[in-house]
């Protein structure tokens, strides 16, 4: 049934409101605060709490101008804002405040009603006094709304007429001084700051009768701010006037003080009776209002949002507010409930704040007539939780866990608004903001996470994909599996749009689908388009496809990522081991290049993920160079140590070439779980061949991940693979030939010198184009004998110097025969295909060099007719020369 929202803004809003700012505080607390403090401290204390309560009421004003404000007041402000579990946490929260706080100001009434007439002052006839008048003023809102808001025009009327009678008295405490300093027995400036703070939190009772206004949007900024603003003014006059007009040890010590000040004792009294009832009944108008606005959301019993008659009265929420209240007057302790029910407003009045700072900074659709700056809600929020710190740590402690518990509860039910909330908005800006500051920003090396794109074909095809990509993600990166399909493969269960998924270990990844005309076009639009500046993916991670049909796939996507500077990484999965037992992992380095570095960088990653945290590592080096193993060693454990890895360092002999890296690798990871191999760093080497040469690797029982680091990786390079200028010296001989004879001919040396560079023409392409390549594929056969027969005589020279002379001949042997049996193993085993491919080298080069010496010899002149003068005479004569024949003889000069 609809509601007659009948109140207005006086009636509404600003009278219950400035009922409970105007109350127990003002009449039994704030005197001995002002003679304690002084005039200074009290106004700085007046201040700063009223720094909450404006910030507030002006949040209040900015929320309530935005959108029409429905049943709960500040629980729907928040709710609209923050989201339903928030906004459940602290309407429950403000419910159980609030049906506590009547039972505090009844308690209180009780106390002064009973000291009044001289009755007996005892737990048991404060709890009788309290529950008759809890009774009442329940009676009273359970009849009828109106009739409790009419009953509060005759309490304001006697708190005005009170103020009045104190204002008017006369008396004898006028001071000597003016009390403009603190005594010096006055208690901590925080003390008497908690003390005073509860009077400015209450204007709650006036904006949760939201539901029963004409005019929401106008009467709840409106009513709120004036309360605050007239109990301001109160709080500021009252200070000035006890400062000024009576004596600070009568405020301090002397209980009966008000009332021996006043014209009239009994109008304070009723003021004080008054100011105790006008609370409860505030209190207790409030709090169903809001527990009714909570279930009408679900989130409490639906019992709960019923309600009765036109007004729709919370009769139903007005009960368990009774309850709640009852027991807080049977429990008594006063003190313990008052932090509790402080902590709950002042948590209420933070998040308030926080709603209207983020509404106004990221809602596109925040739009309130009442604008405030964003600084003061800011303030509001920064000094609420500063409050919260100082007042009371113990009472924030509890309140947190109980809002704690509540929330965590709230979320697990997963509540949706349908209107939506500001949490979504808040999000898309923060990451706009993040984006750009990312954009404008360098990056940074010690902060490199991997940003990955996965082609995985779909989470169900291949999930060893999927797990993989998490665990090198981890929680700092990001994954975005990518299933590309074509129109009639579309999977509707997946959009086109980014989706956020769960594994069924429970992380998070994204999702998406593309459709395309093939794999390989589709990962190549991908790898061009997909990112945000300041957050661009940098690592491509796919399975690896061991076809040799696919060969020319992988050879194409290898040299498009290293075109586009992307990290890449391939998946071997082995199928019937997985991942084994994630014990152990397998990193081979060949001394140089980015391999190690990135290794290390998705490593740290890798360890951080729960299923392969205990994992041991090996760092795993081929080193043909025996020389090179403690500067190996020594400069791996410093590269582990500055990036905080533990892993054990094993380097590895070839034994001089003897062994393929293959054979190396099958060998000694025949354990591991995982394998992480490097590919070769230059994008010219990416063809079908060498894709079918890596797949030899992959016939261990053990997952493997092969990696092509990007530019973006520093080098460590401490195997240089070139052979150094000494080494080199061994296999280069330098030629010198004779010089050409002197000729008087000047045709005869002519023809002479261009057939001498016509022949070096022939043979230096001889040299370069097969000579230096038949000696290349033979250089590091040679090299690896040359290593290895330095270490047989070292190891003869060590044996024969720790044996007796009658077992040289023994020793010489053992090693002549390691000797020819290593020799025989490098020749034959890993070299039998170099040898065989320099011969053919060299055989073809001679038969070239050979035909293109006869092509010259029979293309050349048979003759050359020379002129030349006898000497002794002037004679001249000619013959002629057999040019032809001399060219073979100087041929066989050359060739010899």
């Amino acid at each position: 049934m609809a509601k007659l929202k009948k109140f207005g803004t006086f009636s509404g809003v600003f009278t219950p409101s400035i009922l409970t700012i105007l109350g127990v505080i003002m009449y039994l607390r704030f005197p001995a605060i002002i003679g304690q403090a002084g005039l200074i401290n009290t106004i700085g204390i007046i201040f700063i709490a009223h720094i909450i309560s404006i910030t507030t009421s002006l949040s209040v004003a900015s929320l309530s101008t935005d959108k029409p404000v429905q049943n709960g007041g500040t629980y729907f402000m928040i709710s609209r804002s923050l989201g339903l579990p928030i906004g459940g946490t602290l309407g429950w929260a403000l419910f159980v405040g609030l049906s506590f706080s009547v039972s505090l100001y009844l308690i209180g009434f009780a106390e002064s009603f009973l000291q009044y007439w001289e009755m007996e002052l005892t737990i048991n006839t404060i709890r009788i006094t309290g529950s008759i008048v809890l009774l009442a003023v329940t009676t009273i809102t359970f009849v009828s709304t109106s009739l409790a808001i009419k009953s509060q025009y005759f309490i304001m009327a006697a708190i005005v007429l009170s103020l009045l009678s104190i204002f008017f008295g006369k008396h004898d405490f006028v001071p000597q001084e003016i009390n403009i300093a603190p005594l010096a027995t006055a208690a901590p400036f925080m003390v008497l700051f908690g003390i005073f703070f509860p009077a400015v939190t209450v204007f709650e009772a006036g904006v949760s009768m939201s539901g029963d206004l004409q005019n929401p949007k106008k009467s709840l900024p409106y009513g709120a701010m004036l309360a605050v603003g007239v109990g301001f003014i109160v709080y500021i006059a009252l200070a000035f006037f006890y400062a000024y007009t009576v004596d600070a040890n009568a405020l301090v010590n002397d209980p009966q003080i008000l009332f021996k000040i006043s014209l009239v004792p009994a109008l304070v009294i009723a003021g004080i009776w008054g100011a105790t009832l006008s609370s409860a009944l505030g209190s207790i108008l409030g709090a169903p209002r809001i527990l009714q606005a909570i279930a009408m959301d679900k989130i409490a019993p639906k019992t709960f949002a019923k309600g009765t008659g036109k007004t729709n009265e919370p009769r139903n929420a007005l009960l368990l507010a009774f309850v709640i209240a009852e027991a807080g007057i049977l429990i008594g302790e006063l003190d313990v409930i008052a932090r509790i029910v402080s902590m709950f407003f002042i948590t209420t009045y933070a998040f308030l704040n926080l709603a209207s700072v983020i509404e106004s900074w990221s809602s596109s659709d925040f739009r309130p007539a009442f604008k405030i700056p964003r600084i003061v809600s800011i303030l509001g929020t920064l000094s609420a939780f500063f409050v919260m710190i100082l007042l009371d740590f113990v009472a924030l402690a509890g309140a947190t866990v109980a809002l704690g518990l509540l929330y965590f509860y709230l979320q697990r039910k997963e509540l949706i608004l349908e209107s939506g909330d500001a949490w979504s908005s808040f999000w898309t800006n923060l990451a706009k903001k993040a984006l750009l500051k990312l954009s404008i920003q360098k990056d940074n090396k010690r902060n490199w996470r991997p940003n990955i794109i996965l082609f995985s074909g779909g989470e169900k095809a291949r999930p060893y994909l999927v797990e993989i990509g998490l665990a090198l993600s981890g929680k700092l990166g990001a994954l975005t599996d990518f299933k590309l399909s074509s129109s009639e493969e579309q999977d509707r269960n997946i959009h086109k749009h980014t989706q956020l998924k769960k594994n069924k270990k429970g992380h998070d990844f994204f999702v998406r689908q593309l459709e395309c005309s093939s794999v390989k076009e589709g990962i190549k639009s991908i790898t061009n388009i997909y990112g945000f500046s300041g957050f661009e993916p940098n690592t491509v991670l796919l399975g690896w496809s061991k076809s040799n049909g696919n060969t020319g796939f992988m050879s194409d996507v290898l040299k498009d990522f290293k075109t586009k500077k992307l990290n890449a990484i391939f998946l071997d999965y082995d199928k019937n081991n997985g991942f084994g037992k994630k014990e152990s992992i397998d990193i081979w380095w060949n001394g140089k290049g980015r391999h190690l570095s990135f290794s290390l960088n998705i490593l740290r990653f890798l360890l951080s993920d729960k299923s392969w945290r205990d994992a041991n590592v090996r760092i795993m080096i081929i080193n043909s160079d025996t020389s090179l193993n403690d500067n190996l060693y020594r400069n791996t454990n410093a590269i582990l140590i500055d990036k905080r890895i533990q892993a054990e360092i094993k380097v590895i002999s070839d034994d001089f070439g003897s062994r393929t890296k293959e054979e190396i690798i099958n060998s000694e990871s025949a354990n591991a779980d995982l394998i992480v191999l490097g590919l070769s760093q230059s994008s010219h080497s990416y063809t079908n061949e060498y894709i079918e040469k890596v797949n030899t690797i992959f016939k261990l029982p053990a997952s493997i991940l092969l990696l092509s680091p990007s530019d973006e990786f520093e080098e460590t390079n401490l195997i240089d693979h070139t052979y150094t200028k000494s080494r080199a010296a061994i296999y280069t001989v330098a030629l010198e030939l004779p010089q050409l004879p002197n000729f008087d001919s000047n045709l005869v040396k002519n023809r002479i010198e261009k057939l001498d560079e016509d022949l070096m023409e022939i043979g230096n392409d001889f040299c370069n184009q097969s000579l230096k390549s038949a000696v290349a594929q033979m250089q590091s056969m040679v090299l690896n004998l040359y290593d290895f027969s330095s270490h047989i005589l070292n190891t003869l020279q060590k044996e024969l110097n720790e044996s007796g002379k009658h077992e040289y001949q023994k020793v010489i042997d053992r090693n002549h025969i390691n000797y020819l049996r290593h020799v025989l193993k490098i020749t034959q085993s890993k070299n039998a295909t170099n040898i065989s491919e320099a011969e053919a080298i060299l055989q073809n080069g001679i038969s070239l060099f050979l035909t293109r010496l006869g092509n010259y010899k029979y293309e050349a002149t048979e003759s050359v007719t020379i002129s030349f003068q006898i000497p002794g005479k002037k004679k001249e004569k000619v013959m002629e020369f057999p040019f032809r024949k001399a060219m073979s003889y100087y041929e066989e000069v050359k060739m010899d």
